[in-house]
């Protein structure tokens, strides 16, 4: 219900506001607790260096994957009751991989954590549409602020816990949030049984064509049949690659530039840390911009400039060019938002967020192996840096088709206008 006048915008929907900042708080912890304290896991489960590189392809495959299944699982059980699903499910690898004592064992629970919070990944987004469809901007600020904390935040705390109460409690303890995290879904699932009964009533007598349920009722609505979907998963697919291969390969960059191994974990920190501001501004910004791709190309211009000052002058001034890098992925708060933006119901919100998600990951974790191989094959970063120029120019022409303004129900087949396109003013929804 949409709250107007003198009423609080959050009156009855606190308690989903806090669900949903929770989980977001949830979605990176699987990932950014074990990296400071491999080394430890490597010693207690026999975890070669093959395997250690499997573990860190693992969280890319998985969102892909679960990601991917999150819009199929969702339309049979519900969004929310999926999600307590999914958060239970990384609840439970996180804490059973912690008394994991083989690497089998830890790689497999790693898998059930991810897949949990990949599913989580894709639900967010349309949750923002059902319950704060005329706050779409600071919900998603929120949530994405939270989500960056929760990649930041534990890499600060693993080595001290780790010191203090050995690795497995320090991983297992993280837990806790997850535990956290479900209490208010849980919540809503049960007060709104009633509701959803009555809804599914409704439903089934609504007429087939009636316009705010036509994403529902119309089977051959696909995401992969609609040019907007596959910008946007492009678009996902060609910032998460350049995310994560700064990630991975910072730290060697830096090295080969003549600075010390310590240099490159503080720069990769900035790298992580620098995004803060775009993840909570981007948003607010994007649901005031009838199309927004002006802001996506800024970013690339980051990633352009950093990346040839890091090239070619690495030593004249590498705060600068760290920096940028670390704006450059700004791309990422933006499409969050387009989901829901270029949706017309919740419904629309969940295809349009698993296949930019599914396929966008999918893309992703190919980015790290294929830097590694160049780099490998020279030992020099000019073919390596060259690959990614090449993305961000792919990154561009993906983005302009997803930042027109196209909704996904007008443009994915079947029923109803193709190719139809937002007013010029009013509710974007």
């Amino acid at each position: 219900m949409l709250l107007t006048g003198r009423t609080a915008w959050w009156r009855g929907r606190v308690i989903v506001l806090v669900g949903i900042v929770l989980v977001s708080l949830n979605l990176r912890i699987a990932v950014a607790a074990v990296s400071p304290i491999l080394d430890a896991v490597r010693v207690d489960v026999a975890l070669s260096p093959t395997l250690a590189g499997v573990l860190g392809t693992i969280p890319v495959a998985s969102f892909a994957l679960f990601g991917s299944l999150a819009p199929m699982v969702s339309r049979r059980l519900g969004l929310e009751p999926t999600l307590v699903a999914a958060t239970l499910f990384s609840v439970l690898g996180e804490i059973a991989r912690s008394t994991a004592t083989t690497s089998a064992g830890f790689l497999g629970w790693s898998v059930i954590a991810l897949a949990g919070m990949g599913m989580g990944n894709v639900l967010l987004p349309p949750l923002v549409k059902r319950y704060f469809p005329d706050r779409i901007g600071p919900v998603t600020a929120v949530y994405s602020v939270a989500m960056s904390f929760s990649t930041a935040i534990p890499p600060l705390l693993a080595v001290p816990l780790a010191n203090r109460l050995g690795w497995r409690v320090a991983l297992g303890s993280w837990g806790v949030v997850g535990v956290v995290a479900v209490i208010p879904w849980i919540v809503v699932v049960v007060r709104s049984a009633t509701v959803r009964a009555s809804l599914a009533g409704v439903l089934s007598r609504a007429p087939r064509h009636t316009p705010a349920l036509d994403s529902r009722h119309r089977a051959d609505g696909r995401a992969w049949r609609s040019p907007l979907a596959w910008g946007m998963a492009v678009t996902f697919a060609m910032n998460s690659l350049n995310s994560y291969v700064m990630f991975a390969w910072i730290p060697q960059i830096l090295v080969d530039a003549g600075y010390g191994e310590a240099a490159g974990g503080r720069w990769l920190a900035v790298f992580a840390i620098v995004g803060l501001p775009a993840s909570f501004g981007v948003p607010l910004l994007a649901t005031r911009l009838r199309n927004p791709f002006w802001v996506a190309t800024a970013f690339v211009a980051c990633f352009v400039v950093g990346y040839a000052g890091l090239l070619l002058a690495p030593r004249a001034a590498l705060g600068l060019w760290m920096v940028l890098i670390g704006l450059g992925p700004g791309t990422f708060p933006l499409l969050l938002t387009l989901i829901n933006l270029r949706t017309r119901t919740s419904a629309g919100a969940v295809s349009l967020s698993g296949f930019t998600q599914g396929v966008g990951y999918a893309l992703a974790a190919l980015g790290p192996i294929l830097v590694g191989v160049l780099y490998g094959s020279t030992g020099r970063w000019e073919l390596p840096f060259g690959f990614l120029f090449v993305t961000l120019v792919v990154l561009l022409a993906a983005g302009w088709v997803a930042c027109r303004p196209v909704m996904l129900e007008d443009s994915w087949g079947g029923l109803g206008p193709a190719g139809g396109s937002l007013p010029l003013s009013g509710d974007p929804r």
